[in-house]
């Protein structure tokens, strides 16, 4: 049974309409999709499509609560509507979980059922790849849906998108190295990498080739192992607590959320701290105590915007080259961050919230501009 003040709860961020509150507190349209047969129980999030139909992946997680679902969905969206923008694309943002275990419920039946609820919004939303889901379940999807990204290079898709991934949050790595240091080489700086899976091992591998002392860590002794075996001189980290209490440069997030927080940001030797992982601010404030100890945060959602770059571009016809061109940008826009950060006294985070919230008032308003119908 729902618990009455959890459901309120959710549905007060959903109907958020405080005047006084940020651009962000609200969504446009939340959908609730079941299948009895297959067992799809789904939740789509459209947080804002003031820049253009809202482009998110597809979560496939076995959450607790069909509350805490909707709650992920709606945290989710909201941050793909900033990444979007701060990336220059024409697209707001959303996002959909799939509520279940994928290794015990996912089925072809399944995920065409949900392709058939997302093309029933008529292009308002654009899926793509999440946790739980891949690109082969993509093209199972694009079989009863027209508004699929991530899809196999057979089909005419992106196919891996940790690859610009990786890209873009090495460019955002070399943009603050710019603003620390005066250089954006990263040559002799000691990098500290936490989680080596598909982005992790992509970024050792630019890291490396700039000349930078890589050291990692990951659960997994395997991902080490498979860069070890590439990169003999790649010291290992114990665990992730080691590894922020190591001697680094910087500190590269790239595993799980919440990865900055009162515990470690403290422990950090490290003078920037540029990841791919998302959510890494644990809580409101992390950005402050960071910028109080000196350490320059590259923000999460804009250096790690090289994969939706690459899959957004799949709407026009994929072409890697055009998307790698734009995901190179990802160094101007953190410098551009960075400066404004200090102009206005605020944290880095707080500069890229507003840079985002500025792009999609002002292009969104261009909305209302009337334009004559197409025949």
């Amino acid at each position: 049974m729902t618990d009455v003040s959890e459901r309120s709860g959710v549905l007060s961020r959903i109907f958020a309409n405080d005047p006084n509150g940020a651009p962000g507190d609200s969504h446009e349209q939340v959908v609730l999709c079941h299948d009895r047969d297959t067992g799809l129980k789904a939740v789509v999030a459209i947080h804002s499509t003031a820049l253009g139909p809202a482009l998110g992946g597809t979560r496939f997680h076995p959450y607790a609560t069909e509350e805490e679902a909707v709650q992920d969905a709606l945290n989710l969206s909201r941050g793909m509507s900033y990444k979007n923008a701060m990336a220059g694309l024409d697209l707001g943002g959303g996002k959909a979980v799939i509520i279940g275990d994928p290794t015990k419920i996912k089925t072809e039946a399944l995920l065409r059922a949900y392709g058939r609820f997302v093309q029933s919004l008529g292009g308002r939303y654009v899926t793509a790849c999440d946790v739980g889901t891949y690109v082969a379940d993509m093209d199972v999807i694009a079989r009863e849906c027209d508004f699929v990204t991530g899809r196999s290079p057979e089909y005419g898709g992106a196919g891996d998108s940790s690859v610009l991934t990786s890209f873009g949050v090495f460019q955002g790595m070399r943009a603050a190295a710019q603003h620390k240091w005066g250089s954006p080489s990263l040559e002799g700086r000691r990098v500290g990498v936490a989680g080596i899976g598909k982005v992790g091992h992509y970024l050792v591998e630019h890291l490396i080739e700039d000349g930078a002392q890589v050291v990692v860590t990951d659960v997994r002794e395997e991902a080490v192992n498979r860069v070890r075996a590439a990169h003999p001189g790649v010291e290992v980290a114990a665990d992730t607590a080691a590894l922020i209490a190591a001697n680094l440069d910087v500190y590269a997030p790239c595993a799980l959320g919440g990865a900055l927080n009162d515990e470690t940001v403290p422990a950090l030797t490290a003078k920037i701290v540029a990841g791919a992982a998302n959510n890494q601010l644990a809580h409101p404030g992390v950005e402050k105590d960071l910028a109080d100890r000196g350490i320059l945060y590259a923000p999460d959602y804009v250096i790690n915007a090289g994969g939706v770059i690459q899959v957004a571009d799949e709407i026009e016809g994929f072409n890697f080259d055009r998307a790698k061109a734009k995901a190179s940008k990802i160094f101007d826009t953190t410098l551009e961050i960075f400066a404004l950060a200090d102009s206005d006294g605020v944290p880095p985070a707080v500069a890229a919230d507003r840079l985002a919230e500025r792009r999609m008032a002002e292009v969104g308003r261009l909305r209302t501009i009337l334009l004559p119908r197409s025949r």
